[in-house]
């Protein structure tokens, strides 16, 4: 690995300004000579002068620089004027190397090295800020994750609403849908990241996933704050911790973001910023995707207006499906986790007669899914090896699964090493959920 042609230059974070009138929050960097600004629309409802709202937006300014650093990925991160503590910049410093794990590995660079420079606090005084009790809100995608969190929370919770992220002009059908479905009250924010990063590849940028997740959790606590919320509760489960490879000793995780080290990370940051604070943690943090999709098995009023199907979030609308797209590997490992919860004429009515296990040309994806092929699992939000495995197996055993070819023919591949599925039903792991948030065993 080696670095970037402008590995000398640095990382700069400028500022970030709050805009009352218009609501918003705008965010300025510059690589080099470029600078990039990326804005976030909250509203003006809300109150924009208070030290919470200020530590909150810091929060966002900190954690969204990451889309623009990995333009050149240079060695140094210089926070400008900024000050932060020790604890501060190891938090941001960690958020990009391991954030861009990925990133770093499609391009074939190195982030070791990585120096995070700026002025130093010895401590940070934490800022005053006390939400209403039970008013949660929950960052909503539109997938199965997201719609059982929303349930479970709704169902305790009355005063809670959804946080919806938005391009400007732009809302995602795959994501209004369940939405509504869901009853719940949304608090709104657009985000418009620079738009020279949308032509990275007309200005010799590089390109590569990042930590968004990270980025949709501190606007989620700005929403918070603003609403006089006291909790942000996150949809993301067990797996999500797994690394997808290990390269030279570090684990590679498309979901790291999602994972429980950062969510352990982010809140040891919130509870440094604001006391007594926005609880920010996952309820479905100890369950496997298998738990999950059992319990959104149960809720069919959403089985008709979800789409987990990467084609349904292309930012180009010209290029972006208004119904699954049945091929790619978010299809694929979504119908596989349903299998075994779901009839075959159910999951053939979801995804519009086009069901991926009926589909034998889709062999090498699932393949992939299930641990039987050479290379890493696919960098996408799915579940690992063993629940793919586990969701094989208990799929096969049912017997409207006899004519389904595929399934059979993996099941073969994979043979008799598949760990028992009870455990998957289970607590997987350690968690952050309040004893009185903790799902029970039903929905109902």
């Amino acid at each position: 690995m080696s670095p970037t042609p402008d590995a000398a230059d640095r990382f700069v974070y400028d500022r970030y300004t709050l805009d009352p009138d218009a609501g918003q929050l705008t965010c300025h960097y510059r690589m080099g000579k470029r600078p990039f600004a990326e804005r976030f629309t909250f509203g003006p409802a809300g109150d924009w002068g208070s030290p919470a709202l200020d530590a909150a937006a810091r929060t966002v300014f900190l954690l969204a620089g990451v889309s623009y650093f990995k333009t050149k990925a240079p060695r140094v991160v210089d926070l400008g004027d900024l000050a932060t503590t020790v604890a501060e910049r190891r938090f941001l410093r960690r958020f990009y190397v391991e954030g861009l794990a990925e990133f770093a590995y499609r391009n074939h660079l190195d982030l070791s090295g990585l120096e995070v420079h700026g002025p130093s606090l010895d401590r940070r005084e934490p800022v005053s800020y006390r939400g209403e009790p039970g008013r949660p809100i929950v960052p909503f995608g539109g997938g199965i994750d997201s719609i059982v969190t929303a349930e479970l929370v709704r169902r305790r919770h009355p005063g809670a609403r959804l946080c919806i992220v938005d391009r400007p002009d732009d809302r995602f059908e795959a994501i209004e849908r369940p939405a509504a479905v869901t009853g719940l009250p949304v608090s709104r924010v657009e985000r418009a990241v620079d738009p020279a990063v949308i032509r990275s590849a007309e200005l010799g940028f590089l390109n590569g996933h990042v930590p968004v997740t990270g980025i949709i959790s501190a606007v989620a606590v700005v929403a918070a704050v603003l609403g006089g919320h006291d909790s942000v509760v996150m949809s993301n489960e067990w797996s999500a911790s797994i690394g997808n490879l290990v390269v030279d000793g570090h684990t590679v995780n498309h979901q790291w973001s999602k994972g429980f080290d950062f969510e352990k990370e982010l809140r040891g940051h919130l509870a440094a910023t604001l006391q007594p604070g926005v609880d920010y943690y996952s309820l479905l943090r100890p369950y496997s995707e298998l738990w999950v999709a059992r319990r959104f098995a149960a809720l069919g009023t959403y089985h008709r207006v979800f789409r987990s199907c990467n084609r349904a979030f292309h930012i180009d609308r010209g290029r972006r499906l208004d119904h699954w797209c049945g091929t790619c590997d978010k299809c694929c490992f979504t119908d596989l986790v349903l299998a075994p919860f779901l009839s075959t004429a159910e999951l053939s009515d979801i995804f519009d007669g086009h069901e991926p296990l009926a589909n034998e040309d889709l062999d090498n994806r699932f393949r992939a899914l299930l641990g039987l092929r050479l290379e890493t699992k696919p960098f996408e939000c799915v579940g690992d090896v063993e629940e793919c495995r586990a969701a094989l197996s208990l799929a096969a055993a049912r017997p409207d699964r006899l004519d389904t070819p595929l399934l059979h023919k993996l099941v073969a591949e994979v043979g008799p090493d598949v760990a028992d599925p009870a455990p998957l039903f289970g607590l997987m792991g350690e968690h952050f959920i309040p004893d009185a948030d903790t799902p029970q065993d039903q929905l109902v």
